[in-house]
């Protein structure tokens, strides 16, 4: 088996193990919260957007420097070290007696993670330029089958033991992830060899994103979409909490409809992934926008969890979707060795829509009410449709043809 298919199978595994491990914990973070000693709801909502904040301001830093540093230093050293770092930081949790120190490590845990884009540097950057979109299409089967089991599995956790121990669980699932790639991935022995200072590298890597128009629409759409998606991020395992009655199963119920929705994004990755190799990227992403629009709008009226589960996966798939289209441009357009600092960048952009989106969507939560955030969420992703459509009905000169059509996936 050549390394980099025996590579990509390893990560597969390490991946769906860690992405399960990290969510774990997410769906029920704000009861969390809660039971730290923050019992008012309010406060409760905008302590939630402020660790999930925290962590993406953080992460969005790191990123590059990590991403550089992997193209200069090897792949597999930032993927061992964002699994074993996150399961000695998750665990650690588990052991927190208030907010603020659960701030604190949320924030090292920022600094410190990124499994996803230290493993997506790694498979991109060591296989083969036309095996390419198979692999990264695989390996967000793993990240999103992870995100589908791990909010299930946490929420059953924390109904029976308690919400201390689905933390212990997140340690050990990570752990065991990082001894998969300590023993079995091997580095890519053809990577190009990376000359210069950490400051020369990440320089580079800005003026990869500020000189290429077609990195940079990208980017744009990524962050929009990602906005709007973590609008709700915050608020719906609350707004699951309104909808049961007491002493119902919350955790379970809420990490349920979290993982549906991961679910519907792996298979979107896959066959709208497939679907864009024919039509064109930017028609994918049209759709996801739209999509995305006309589940999140009804789900301000939603009464029933079931309701809510239906429209969350739908949700899912438009996810799904533009994940996979994106990171396939991204692949391709990464000039061979800088892997590592586009995917970073692509990180930080990300990140910064998680730190803004939380905290925005806490913010329209507390003050207008639960339900308020999937309009708001709803109105993001119509702005991202309009800029879509801007951009598909823009005739480049000449010299910027080719570019377009890249962007285009024609």
């Amino acid at each position: 088996m050549p390394s980099w298919q025996r590579n990509l199978y390893v990560l597969w595994i390490a991946e769906l193990l860690a992405i399960s491990g990290f969510s774990v914990v997410m769906p029920f973070l704000p009861y969390y919260v809660q039971e730290l000693g923050i019992t008012n709801l309010d406060d409760a909502e905008m302590w939630s957007g402020i660790l999930f904040a925290s962590h993406a301001v953080l992460m969005g830093i790191f990123a590059p420097i990590w991403g550089s540093l992997a193209d200069m230093y090897g792949r597999k050293l930032m993927v061992e070290r964002a699994m074993f770092g996150g399961a000695v930081i998750l665990a650690a949790m588990g052991f927190v007696r208030n907010v603020p120190q659960l701030l604190i490590l949320r924030a090292l845990q920022g600094c410190v993670t990124g499994t996803v884009a230290a493993a997506t540097t790694l498979v991109a950057g060591g296989t083969p330029r036309q095996r390419v979109g198979y692999a990264l299409g695989l390996l967000q089967v793993a990240i999103y089958g992870g995100a589908s089991v791990g909010p299930l599995l946490g929420g059953l956790v924390a109904d029976a033991f308690g919400y201390r121990a689905a933390f212990w669980v997140t340690g050990a699932l990570l752990f065991g992830a990082g001894l998969l790639v300590l023993f079995l991935v091997q580095e890519p022995s053809d990577l190009p060899a990376r000359e210069g200072s950490k400051s020369e590298g990440m320089w580079q890597g800005l003026m990869l994103i500020v000189r290429s128009r077609a990195l940079l629409v990208v980017f744009s759409v990524r962050v929009i979409m990602r906005l709007g998606a973590q609008m709700v991020g915050p608020v719906l395992p609350l707004f699951v909490q309104t909808l049961l009655p007491p002493g119902a199963p919350v955790a379970s119920t809420s990490g349920l409809i979290t993982g549906i929705s991961s679910l519907t994004s792996a298979i979107a990755a896959v066959v709208l992934g497939r679907i864009g190799d024919r039509l064109g990227y930017q028609r994918v992403l049209l759709g996801c926008a739209i999509g995305a629009t006309l589940f999140y709008a009804p789900q301000f009226f939603v009464t029933t969890p079931l309701q809510l589960l239906i429209l969350q996966a739908g949700v899912g798939l438009a996810m799904g979707g533009t994940l996979s289209a994106v990171s396939a441009m991204l692949a391709t357009m990464a000039p061979e060795g800088r892997q590592g600092t586009v995917y970073g960048l692509d990180t930080s952009a990300i990140s910064a829509a998680n730190a803004v989106g939380p905290l925005l969507g806490a913010s329209l939560a507390a003050s207008l009410g639960l339900r308020s955030a999937f309009l708001w969420a709803a109105g993001v992703f119509g702005l991202a449709a309009l800029e879509m459509i801007g951009l598909m009905s823009w005739r480049p000169r000449p010299r910027q043809a080719r570019v377009y059509r890249w962007v285009r996936g024609t």
